[in-house]
Order: structure tokens, then sequence, then C-alpha cells
């Protein structure tokens, strides 16, 4: 009995031992460089079993639960393609699966390259009111995301029709969104590519451990020194989109025995001309982050970059320009001795300094405390053609000068305006308009010159339009392991704006010093003409030089506080999650001019406004099964409007929007996605709705009633106000493995975006002292313009084993709209100047006149491709990507002109072959190319 279980007791010995010994393990290295890859995540498909691959990129399964036989290893690491690779576990042997190579996602990177280009170079938020999220879409890899960040990218497609104010992106931790847009500013990290490639996304308002979030998603981009892989990258690349020629340098020294690590990376991009005539691009790129680790508990970071950059604005067309000059052509600039100058240029120079601390408090809770300072410039330059001189007429002072617009297109330039009255057309005039715009057509530097010194006065001046910011953020982040199943992220920030926005003289065009008065300011019974016309009473009739304020000088404050929380619960079959978020948010005015038609509302501290916001949203994943998932995420929210939106007429005074509010957001989503072995498929389908949105426009408008004085024109500031929109869709993606090697791939949107309701419209201006309330503007169901609401792509890639590879595919665009003037949908359509109803209004003709024009469907074809060696330890490649390859014609945006403000003036200009004020136009870029050979070491 004794030998019985000594017998017993030693087999169950050498049995547990035997089950001790069942291992799964490998080394993870990279495909062509076979450097070790740290920090990969590898488990075994449906079971329990998940690891991390070490810093030399072992990894290693052990465990008598193993599972046996038939059995699938997944790896997945960022930037690097998913491996699923099948094995066979014996109960009676170990498995040592050797070298693991893992393929770098070599078309990610050639999306990242191609799509932040696009978004810092081309997209100008200010003028175009376009913008798009390809950048804050760029590090996703789900199939319909890869497809709007760079195929429907260059239509200006904006998934779920979403203005990129309601997206965020953050740079370690802190948002980068302004508080004057409330945009993200591209530019001012453009051309780091290299170094942005550390990011974490989450979709729409899915959970993000730094922010509760936007309605467009969540990009966290990490520029932390120790983050980045050891080694360096150079590149040489050629294009003729919004730059021609690019260089770009870094090199990261990865984890030193010291606990000192540091990253540097370098770029210049440049073009005298850009797909556009005219659109210079002159723009560099400096970063450096340094790391030191103290302890396993504490390290600080310090990250720096610095972007300045240049660049040539393009003119919108009207379809008569076009005519006459093509998709090409660009009224902002013209020849001054014999070389190209564009009299708008945008000019971007804001440094970017940051602090991060990180703490390790316990094995559960880690909290990231960080601060960062932003300062510099954003000039916008235009031509100021209003010059005078002070005379003494009649014993009174009066201003003589000003000059004549030098647009080339200005409608009294153009055939269109010699044959505006159909009794009596000047067919001769407007040939001869027609040979000098074909001939010429472009802004003559020369002649306003020749003015100026004719004059004896500046009459001419090339004038900025200039923001300097100085910003503070300060915020620290939490996140806490509660158990197995329940983490907590948590967030409190600060934010702190002084904005002081003025315009200033940039070059005199020969002059000497420029009167600052408002040469077309008018007198009335209370002002007289000369106080009127003044940019600042306190120093009237003043002359200024270059770079010193003139006609507006003011300061704008922001500063919020916004607290975060939000608890992770995970398990087999189910994740959810709950967030919260406060807010409160206060701006203000400070005027530096008292200005002449705003004597008592200019100079000084406007009231501060003060907005209390709120937040909630919760969502959930069921696993069905491992390839069946179900997601859903609702959320409710408010958001404080723009600062861009809170004061009527920042630049001239204190005024605030009536009745201003915070937006309600409100948003549901519901997804359905698909994985196998060859097949991942995601199917979305979401509700949108954001209430009490707020718009401010600026324009020249004609056929005004109300105005209470001899004149139907004037200058003004459109307040659209209680603004609902509705966005509701579909999204679909799917790819298929065909085989080691292919890949074919689809992606739809199905999109309805429009006013839900009708917003209340009312005007400001200096013409005139009161506001003009012209009530309801009838935008309910009118489409929401900003790229093509419908998108469909179907295309394939072709990997091959050598490393090369190749895809295309094919992308079809519809629903797009002009966006539409909401002024000739008010009121002041119906009336004429003395305030009562046009006669022979015809309703049928009036709803022809305010039909939304929807552009033509199109077509695009793209290719991308490439080939990498390993050559003596470095690797080295090229790839190219080829855009709308059969040169499509096709637009992207445009919008009414409000110059044509009631119907008989409307009528009449529509009437017209060609109307002066048509709607004006952007169109989408010809056949292009992006070129680049770069090597790694």
């Amino acid at each position: 009995m004794k030998s019985f279980f000594f017998l017993l007791i030693l087999g169950l010995g050498f049995s547990v031992s035997f089950a001790q010994e069942i291992s799964v393990r490998g080394k993870l290295v990279d495909a062509q460089t076979y450097k070790e890859l740290s920090r990969a995540k590898v488990l075994i498909e449906g079971s329990v079993f998940e690891t991390i691959s070490d810093e030399h990129g072992d990894f290693i399964f052990i465990s008598e639960e193993i599972p046996l036989g038939e059995q699938v290893l997944k790896i997945t690491l960022q930037d690097y393609k998913e491996l699923r690779l099948p094995i066979i576990i014996e109960a009676e042997a170990s498995k040592d699966l050797g070298l693991i190579l893992m393929p770098p996602i070599l078309a990610d990177y050639a999306n990242q390259i191609s799509t932040i280009s696009l978004s810092d170079a081309e997209l100008d938020e200010d003028e175009a009111h376009i913008d798009n999220l390809s950048g804050l879409l760029q590090a996703s890899r789900d199939v319909f995301l890869n497809a709007a960040a760079f195929d429907f990218s260059q239509t200006f497609f904006r998934p779920r029709g979403l203005d990129s104010e309601h997206g965020k992106v953050l740079i370690n931790g802190i948002e980068m969104n302004k508080a004057y847009t409330g945009r993200p500013q591209w530019s001012n990290w453009g051309g780091l590519n290299d170094v942005q490639r550390n990011q974490v996304f989450s979709m729409g308002l899915s959970p993000s451990p730094v922010s509760f979030g936007g309605l467009a998603g969540t990009t966290n981009i990490m520029m932390r020194a120790s983050k980045y892989a050891k080694g360096g990258k150079a590149s040489l690349a050629a294009a003729n989109r919004s730059y021609n020629g690019r260089l770009m340098a870094t090199y990261g020294s990865g984890e030193l025995k010291n606990g000192w690590a540091y990253a540097i990376s370098a770029s210049r991009r440049f073009a005298k001309e850009a797909f556009i005539d005219g659109t210079l691009y002159d723009a560099n790129g400096f970063f450096l982050s340094v790391e030191k680790t103290f302890s396993e508990k504490h390290s600080l970071n310090f990250t720096g970059f610095y972007t300045p950059n240049i660049r040539g604005k393009s003119s919108p067309n009207t379809a008569e320009v076009f005519e006459l000059k093509g998709r090409k052509y660009n009224a902002y600039w013209g020849y001054q001795d014999g070389k190209m100058r564009n009299s708008r240029v945008r000019e971007i120079k804001e440094p970017i300094l940051m602090l991060n601390h990180f703490w390790e408090f316990s094995e559960e809770i880690s909290i990231n405390n960080n601060i960062a300072f932003q300062f510099g410039k954003t000039g916008n330059s235009r031509i100021d053609f209003g010059g005078t001189r002070l005379a003494e007429i009649n014993g009174q002072n009066s201003y003589v000068g000003g000059g004549t617009n030098p647009d080339p297109t200005y409608y009294q330039k153009l055939p269109s305006y010699y044959l505006r009255f159909s009794d009596n057309p000047n067919y001769e005039a407007a040939y001869l308009a027609q040979q000098d715009f074909k001939e010429n057509g472009q802004l003559n530097w020369e002649q306003l010159y020749n003015a100026n010194n004719a004059a004896g006065y500046t009459v001419y001046a090339l004038a900025e339009d200039r923001n300097d910011d100085i910003k503070l953020d300060f915020n620290s982040i939490i996140s806490a392991k509660i158990n197995d199943n329940i983490d907590l992220d948590g967030k409190l920030a600060f934010s702190y704006l002084n904005s002081h926005n003025f315009a200033s003289i940039k070059d005199m065009l020969g002059g000497n010093t420029f009167l600052d008065v408002d040469f077309f300011a008018e007198g009335d019974e209370q002002t007289s003409l000369e106080d009127r016309a003044q940019s600042d009473l306190q120093n009237p009739n003043r002359s200024v030089s270059e770079n010193k304020p003139y006609k507006y000088n003011f300061r704008l404050y922001a500063n919020s506080a916004k607290a975060f929380a939000q608890m992770n619960f995970d398990y087999d079959r189910l994740d959810f999650y709950v967030g919260i978020t406060a807010s409160q948010t206060a701006y203000q005015r400070e005027g530096l001019f008292q200005n002449g038609n705003f004597p008592d509302n200019s100079l000084g501290k406007s009231e501060q406004l003060n907005f209390t916001d709120f937040g909630g949203k919760l969502g959930a994943n069921y696993k069905l099964t491992a390839k069946h998932l179900f997601g859903f995420n609702a959320a409710w929210y408010t958001k404080p409007p723009n600062l861009r939106n809170s004061f009527s007429n920042s630049r001239q005074n204190n005024d605030v929007v009536v009745s201003l509010a915070s937006e309600q957001i409100q948003n549901i989503d519901i997804s359905y996605r698909y994985r196998s072995s060859t097949i991942k498929a995601r199917l979305s389908a979401y509700y949108t709705q954001i209430k009490d949105a707020t718009e401010i426009s600026f324009y020249y408008a004609d056929g005004l009633s109300g105005l209470g004085r001899n004149s139907t024109t004037a200058f003004v500031q459109e307040v659209l106000s209680g603004i609902d929109k509705q966005h509701l869709g579909l999204e679909m993606g799917v790819e298929a493995q065909l085989t080691s090697a292919i890949k074919l791939k689809a992606a739809a949107a199905l999109g309805q975006f429009v006013y839900s309701n009708s917003p209340e419209l009312y005007l400001t201006s200096d013409d005139f002292n009161e506001i003009v309330d012209y009530g309801t503007s009838y935008l309910k169901n009118y489409r929401i313009a900003g790229g093509p609401q419908r998108a469909a792509q179907i295309g394939f890639e072709y990997r091959d084993p050598d490393y090369w590879w190749f895809g295309t595919t094919i992308n079809f665009f519809s629903q797009a709209f002009l966006d539409v003037s909401p002024l000739t949908r008010t009121a002041n359509f119906l009336n004429d100047s003395d305030g009562l109803p046009i006669l022979n209004y015809d309703a049928s003709i009036a709803a022809n006149l305010l039909k939304q024009e929807q552009f033509k469907d199109y077509m695009l074809v793209n290719a991308i491709g490439g080939k990498s060696w390993l050559v003596k330890g470095k690797f080295i490649g090229f790839f190219v990507s080829l855009n709308n390859i059969f040169d499509k014609l096709y637009k992207t945006g445009g919008f009414e002109q409000s110059r044509n403000a009631n119907y008989r003036t409307l009528k009449q200009d529509r009437e017209r072959e060609n109307p002066i004020f048509g709607p004006k136009y952007w169109y989408g870029t010809g056949a292009s190319y992006f070129a680049m050979i770069y090597v790694r070491f």
C-alpha cells in the first residue's frame, strides 16, 4: 500500500512537472531590418492567454492550461501588419516558433505622409469654411476611416458631415484645438510626420483615456522621447499638390542606460508654385524631445516643436472666370519684377513647448501632469486700397483719395458687367474686357506702385490681419485599475488664452506712411464724418508706418476649466463604459482703439461671457462570438460657442451676439463588426442632432431693406443664431484577404446632413447704427455644404513576398451642395428698399431662384505602390501615390454670393447669360502625384 501511494505521488509529480513545461515561445523582429520588436501584443485566440513581447522581442506562454491542438496566434503591433499564425500545440512538447517576421505597414506610412500634407497645406478654414478630418483619421486601421482619410479627403469629404471642430486633437494629452474656431490648426505641427506615428485614435465618442472627446473622434499624438525606437529615417519627396518638394530627417536614441532618451526631427517643404497658380509654399519643421527616467516611478519629458510656414492662398471663382481662365486660375497673384507675388499669404509662426511628468503611483494607478506654452503669430495679408490724404475743403477737413479695387476679377472688370443691360449691351467694351482678362488677368503690382508714386501718398498698401496669441495649458490625467474588470480614467484641465488681434501695414508699396482713417465712412446728423472715419478717436488722423496696429486693435481673452471622468468595464462578452464631463468657459474682449463708428462701445473691456457646460456618454460592445461584435454609443452634452462666434463685430466694438448660448449635442450610433481570418467588416448607423449653434459671416450686400437711410448697400456682419443641424447616415467598410498577397477592399458612406430648423438672422454694420433684424431665415431641409455626403470605394492591394506592393482604388462621390445664402431666405427677399412687398413677385420663380445647387457626381481613380530593400542593415525604399489619374474636373465646394439680397436683384442677375454675382466655386486638384525615397537605419 505504501508503495502504491509512493508511486501515485511520484506519478502526479511527474505529471505536474511535465505540464508546467508546456510552453509557446517566439521572437518578434522587423521583416526588413531584423530589429527586435518590443511591446507587441501576442495572444492565443479564443483563450485567456495574452502577453507582451519584451525589450528583446521575446514572448512566452507557460501554463498547464494552454489549449491544445490547432490554435491561432494573433500578434499586433502599431505600424506593423497584424499576424495570425496557425500553430499546433501538443500535450507533450514545447513549441518554439523561432524568429517571427513582422512586415511594416508601408501603405499606412504612405497614407500618413500624404494625409498630413493635405491637412496643413490645402485647407484654409478662415477663408473657405471647408475643412476635413483627414489628419484626425490617419492613425486608424478601420477600413472605412482609411478610405475617408486617404482617398476621400481630396474631395473635402467630411465623415458624418462634421466640421473638424467636433474632433479633438491632443499632443501628449494636451488639447490642441483653437479657442477661436474650435478647430485644430494642422500647420502648428505640419512636416513632423515621422514623430507623429505614436497615436491613439478613438472613433466618435468611444472611450478615450485623455478626453471626453468629440463627435468626430479623438486623436492623442504621443511625442514622448522614450517611446521612439532607436534609429533614424531620412526621406526626399517630390509632388505637384500643395508643395513641390520635401526633405525630412529624424533620429531617436531609444532608452539609454543612464535613463535619458531623445528624439529630433527636421523638415522642409517648398514650392514656388503648387498645383494652383501662384500658390507659393515655404515651410520648415523642427522637433526636439528629451526625457529623463529618474526611477521606475518617475520620468520627465520635454517636447518642443516649431513649424514656421508661409503659403499663398487661392481664390474661389465664378463660372464666368472659370470659363475664361480654367481651374488653376488664381486672382490673388501677379508678376512683380518678373517674379510671382501673391497678395494673400497666410503666415503661421507659433512654437509650442511642453513639459510632461509621468508618475507610476502604484501598480494600479498612474498620474500624468502636463504643462504647455504656445506663442507666436498668425497673419493673413490682403491689399488695402483705401489710402487717403487729409485736405481742407470749404473750411472743413475732408479725406481725398482711395483707390479702385485691384482684384482682377472685380465685377466691373469682367465682360458680364458690360452686358448687364439686356436692352443696351456694350459688346465692344465686353470684348475688350474679355481679351484683357484673358491676356493679363492677374494682379498688377506695377500699377499699385505707380499709383502711390503719382498720388504722393499711400493709396495702396499690403496689409496683414494679425493674431498674436499667448496660450497656457495645464492638466492632470489619472488612470486607475480598480480591479481586473474595471478601470477609471479622469482628467482636470485648465487653459488660458490672450489673443492680440490687429491689422498692420506689411508693405507700403513705395509709399511712406498710411493715413489711418476709414475712407468709406459716412457722416450723419449725430456724428461728423471726421469723427466717424477714425479708427482710433484717441489718436485722430494718425499716420502709421509698417508693422504698427491700424484699422482695428483689440484683445480677446478666453479661459476654461474642464473635468472629465470615465469608468470602463471589461468582461468576457461585454465591454461597456460611462463618461461624464463638466466645464466652465469665460470670454472677454478688450478694445485698444476707440472706433469712430462706435465711440461708446469699442474702447475698454466688454462684459465677461460665461458658459457652464455638462455632458455624459455611455456605450457598450457585445461579443456574440469571436467573429460577431455589436457596438453602441450614445451621448448628450453641451458645448460653448467658439470665441469667433461670440462677438458680432469684434474688430470694431464690444457687442455680444444676441441670445448667445451653448450648443446642445445629441448623438447615437450602433455598429456591427465581423472579423475572421480572411474578412474584416464594419457597418455603422448614426444619428446626430446639434442645436443652438451660431455662425457669423462678413460680406458686402446689396438690395437690403429697412436700413432707414437712402441706401440699400452695406458691408455687414450676418449673425445666424439658434441653428439646428441633423446628421444621419450609414458607414460601411469591408476588406477580404483573398491570399497572403492579395486583398480586396470596399467602403461606402450614405449621409444626409441638413438644417433641421429655420434659425434667426440679423445684421450689424458700421454703415448703420442699430441692429437690422430680418427674423427667420428659412433654411430648414437645406443641405449643409462641405464636401460630398455620399461616397463609395472599391479597391485592391497586392503585396509581393519580395517587398514590393501596389494598390488602386476607384472612388465615387455624389450629393455635394453649394453653400446657400441665409439672407436671401429671409423676409428681406420679399421686400423692396422701402420695406414694402416687391411688386410682380412670382412664387414659382422665387422657388427656382432659391433652389440649392447640387454638384455633379464624379469618379476618381487613385493608385499607390512601392518597393523596399535591405542593404547593409539599412532599410531603403520608395513609394509613389497618384491621385485623380484621369484628371477629372470636379467642384469641391462653393457658396452663393449674398450681393443680391432680394427677389428683384437676384432675378435680374440670374437671367443674364453670365451673372455678375454668380456663385463662387473651388475646384479639385487634377491629376497629381507624390513620390518619395527614404532610408531607415
